[in-house]
């Protein structure tokens, strides 16, 4: 083990750190963990991280790429649900980047609403697979001066969220990203840069923020409409959205005023196309009591949880 200022986290002092902690890595708190400093670094300078940049990460483990970050000059507040390496953090920064600018946040990323310091411009991190894309939203919504993003997931889950309309990937994920950012896939990672080595594949997914379209109709109405597009694949939006809208008469009405072929899958439509949507749902959809409109969006949604990818089979985590 290696405790010399400047380094990185290696494979001999990611196992002695895990050993001393007691922490066994388990899917369930996603703990495969980055060894290599090469692999870190590249992550960093495709995030293009600035010195002085306040850089937000979830799930930082061992400090992998927290090191990586803090040796790029980012000032980094760190989410982190193990208390055990959240408490363990702050040590193992101070042996290897004395001085950096850390804070540690214990708590899970969904349930953060507010962070300690400046507001964050920037996510990095390596995603809990099984929470990806949640997570990914989440704070994209609650933190609106984050100005970009990048994020390892597994790999099929960074094309969806990077997909584009007519893509056979194309779902729920993509829309509602796009709501926020431009996406696209940036770097693929070797599942050798990780301990224990995954059985998934991983990518990084970047994003830019953006300007939400020009709409009336609020971000919560858009994403019911989206909800229920996906719910089932294979119908059409008439048929897809009835379930939310009351009747597929109802559907067609709305679809005709907002320019959209009611034959059309969902899959073929932009955010753009399900803002315009979501602007001509009758107000009184929206103003349903809460138990109607509870059941009516349970039945548009029921599936709507898988879209975002294949089963996972482990997240990863630096």
């Amino acid at each position: 083990m290696t405790n010399t200022p400047g380094a990185l986290l290696g494979p001999a002092e990611i196992r002695d750190l895990a050993g001393r902690l007691g922490v066994r890595p388990t899917k369930t708190l996603g703990q495969n963990f980055v060894h290599d400093a090469g692999t870190v670094r590249k992550i960093v300078r495709a995030a293009a991280v600035r010195p002085g940049q306040r850089v937000v990460e979830v799930g930082p483990g061992l400090g992998s790429l927290t090191l990586g970050l803090l040796e790029a000059g980012a000032s980094v507040v760190a989410i982190e649900i193990d208390p055990v390496l959240a408490a363990e953090l702050p040590a193992t920064v101070r042996r290897h980047a004395p001085g950096a600018d850390l804070e540690v946040v214990l708590s899970d990323a969904l349930d953060v609403t507010e962070l300690p310091g400046a507001a964050p411009t920037a996510l990095v991190a390596n995603l809990p697979y099984n929470v990806a894309v949640p997570v990914l939203l989440t704070l994209l919504e609650r933190f609106p001066t984050l100005e970009s993003v990048l994020v390892m997931v597994q790999a099929e889950v960074a094309d969806r969220v990077a997909a584009a309309p007519g893509s056979k990937v194309y779902g729920v994920p993509s829309v509602k990203a796009a709501w926020y950012a431009r996406a696209w896939r940036s770097l693929t990672v070797s599942r050798n840069v990780f301990w224990p080595v995954p059985n998934v594949d991983s990518a990084l997914v970047a994003l830019e923020r953006r300007e939400p379209p020009a709409t009336t109709a609020t971000r919560e109405q858009v994403f019911a409409v989206v909800d229920a597009a996906f719910a089932q694949r294979r119908k059409t939006l008439r048929a897809a959205l009835s379930g939310l809208l009351g009747s597929g008469q109802v559907a067609q009405a709305v679809l005709d005023a907002a320019g959209v072929d009611p034959s059309a899958r969902g899959e073929t439509l932009d955010v753009g196309a399900f803002a315009r949507i979501a602007e001509h749902v009758p107000a009184a959809v929206w103003a349903a009591p809460p138990d109607r409109a509870a059941r009516q969006r349970r039945g548009a949604t029921a599936g709507a949880s898988a879209d975002p990818g294949p089963a996972s089979t482990g997240p990863v985590r630096a």
